[in-house]
C-alpha cells in the first residue's frame, strides 16, 4: 500500500544575516540563502474546504526565521541552522525536515558553500522536550 507524503518547500530565501569573521583580503559572502523542506501530514494538503484552518500556516515560521537571521552576529552557519531547527520543532505539524543554508560567492565571484541537515521525527520530538537555548 502506498503512503501519501506531503512537504512544504521554501527555496532560495535570502536571509539578512551576518555570519563569520573575515580577515583582510578574504572573500566576504554577498548572500546567505536558505532552503527548507518541512514534511507534514498529507491531510494538511489534501483538504476538503479551501480554508486556512485546514492547512499548515507557515507564515509565522518564516517570520521567526527572518527574526533569528537578523538576531545579531553568528560565528557559524551551524548555529543559525540549529536555531532554525529549534524554531521548527515548536510546530507539532512538522514531522521531519531538511534545511540547507549556503553562502555565496565562495571564490572568484562564483560557487556556493553550505550546510545541509536532515532531522527526523525522533530528533524533532527530542528537541520538543528540551528547553530551547538562545
Amino acid at each position: 500500500m502506498m503512503k501519501t507524503n506531503a512537504c512544504i518547500e521554501l527555496k532560495d530565501l535570502k536571509l539578512q544575516t551576518q555570519i563569520g569573521t573575515y580577515g583582510p583580503g578574504a572573500i566576504i559572502p554577498k548572500q546567505h540563502l536558505l532552503d527548507l523542506i518541512l514534511w507534514i501530514d498529507s491531510a494538511l494538503v489534501l483538504i476538503s474546504a479551501d480554508v486556512m484552518e485546514n492547512v499548515f500556516d507557515y507564515d509565522p515560521l518564516v517570520v521567526e526565521i527572518n527574526r533569528l537571521a537578523g538576531d545579531g552576529h553568528y560565528e557559524t552557519q551551524e548555529r543559525l541552522i540549529t536555531r532554525i531547527v529549534q524554531a521548527c520543532a515548536k510546530y507539532p505539524e512538522i514531522s521531519s525536515l531538511e534545511v540547507n543554508l549556503r553562502k555565496l560567492p565562495v571564490s572568484a565571484g562564483s560557487g556556493s558553500l553550505g550546510i545541509r541537515l536532515s532531522v527526523d521525527q525522533t530528533i524533532l520530538n527530542d528537541l520538543r522536550t528540551l528547553k530551547p537555548s538562545t
